[in-house]
């Protein structure tokens, strides 16, 4: 996870070396410029040339830092959620698995730089009205669940509570089954605040994503009770 400067602090509180800041830079230079072109002459309008002329590198240098369009458009989702993982690999496993995503989710968004607040509701505004960007957030995001559980795995070990195959009552491999419903219901509701997050005012910042995050996961009881019909109706 990057934060808001460019002379980021490195371990134990030391600076970037110059070459890792050159490359902070020059990958946050490509971002902004994605954002603000996609924004102003449209994803599909813009090209890979358009981006390296607005940064002053070639299409070489561009491939070292993200794969394509889409990748640099989603650089503040992916950063968010590479930090989310960094959050989980530490957190106290204790309690729902519910509650423990959740705060994980909430703790990941305090510790985000001040910068990537105004990249990531850019970001998300292009992701909510351009195909092409939703299905790549998608991927990565179904790819960022598979590591979540494989992280959750080894930590709770192979007798763990949550992901034990060992055939009890309710038949083998439902503790794993229902560990990943809970991370499902997890990135449900997320996208849930994220979507009324990119929708409501253009000043909304993090205050506010973690409030819709905190009503969503509130309403997550409600909806698994809701019925479709008055109670007793069968």
């Amino acid at each position: 996870m990057t934060t808001g400067t460019a002379t980021a602090p490195g371990p134990e509180g030391k600076e970037l070396p110059l070459r890792e800041r050159k490359r902070l830079r020059t990958r946050r230079a490509l971002v902004e410029a994605a954002l603000a072109r996609y924004a102003r002459d449209g994803f599909e309008r813009t090209t890979l040339d358009d981006l390296t002329d607005d940064v002053e590198i070639s299409k070489r240098t561009f491939f070292r830092y993200f794969a394509s369009k889409e990748d640099v458009a989603l650089a503040p989702e992916k950063e968010f959620w590479a930090a989310f993982l960094d959050v989980l690999r530490v957190a106290e496993l204790s309690g729902p698995v519910l509650g423990v995503l959740h705060r994980a989710l909430i703790t990941s968004l305090e510790r985000m730089g001040e910068e990537w607040e105004r990249r990531f509701a850019e970001s998300r505004r292009l992701v909510e009205r351009i195909p092409a960007l939703s299905a790549h957030s998608l991927q990565h995001c179904a790819e960022t669940s598979e590591a979540v559980l494989a992280l959750l795995s080894e930590r709770l070990g192979p007798r763990g509570p949550l992901i034990a195959d060992d055939g009890g009552p309710d038949g083998p491999g439902m503790d794993g089954l229902r560990l990943r419903i809970a991370l499902e219901i997890t990135v449900a509701a997320f996208r849930c605040a994220l979507h009324a997050w990119s929708a409501g005012p253009a000043n909304a910042g993090r205050p506010e994503l973690i409030a819709l995050t905190d009503r969503a996961f509130a309403a997550v009881p409600g909806s698994l009770d809701l019925t479709a019909g008055p109670a007793g109706d069968g």
